[in-house]
């Protein structure tokens, strides 16, 4: 699916990503950022769940493996509350498994991406989640 968006479609929209890799983190920070998206990063669900209350971003993508509370724990933590319901998240994994997909529905997870993804699926997922973006 290619994309074709204007440089500025994006302009301001608070996206976090939520990995322990940080090479993860800071390819999809500059993707993100080309965008001119502005773009919030942290290493775990705790360090994330302190983030998302004070930031409240438009749109979180969270990957599934990581130490102390993994992306299931925190998806089903934000999700919990009520003035994070609407947020839309994306889980990230390494594994394309139809069971890792499966569980991420449960705990509210909007789509499910495969490291590593490209510019067009982390781009297209935020064009297909966050309303604001394709209303314009």
């Amino acid at each position: 699916m290619n994309l074709n968006v204007s440089a500025n479609d994006l302009a301001g929209l608070k996206v976090m990503v939520i990995d322990d890799s940080k090479t993860i983190r800071r390819t999809a920070e500059t993707l993100l950022k080309k965008e001119g998206c502005e773009v919030l990063t942290a290493v775990d669900g705790f360090e994330a769940l302190a983030k998302i209350s004070d930031q409240k971003p438009a749109i979180i993508f969270v990957d599934i493996m990581m130490p102390r509370l993994d992306g299931y724990q925190t998806c089903a933590l934000i999700k919990n509350n009520p003035q994070f319901r609407a947020t839309p998240v994306i889980m990230l994994s390494s594994k394309d498994g139809l069971f890792d997909k499966a569980r991420g529905r449960i705990v509210g997870a909007e789509q499910y991406l495969t490291k590593p993804f490209t510019r067009d699926e982390l781009l297209g997922a935020i064009h297909r989640h966050v309303s604001t973006v394709s209303s314009h």
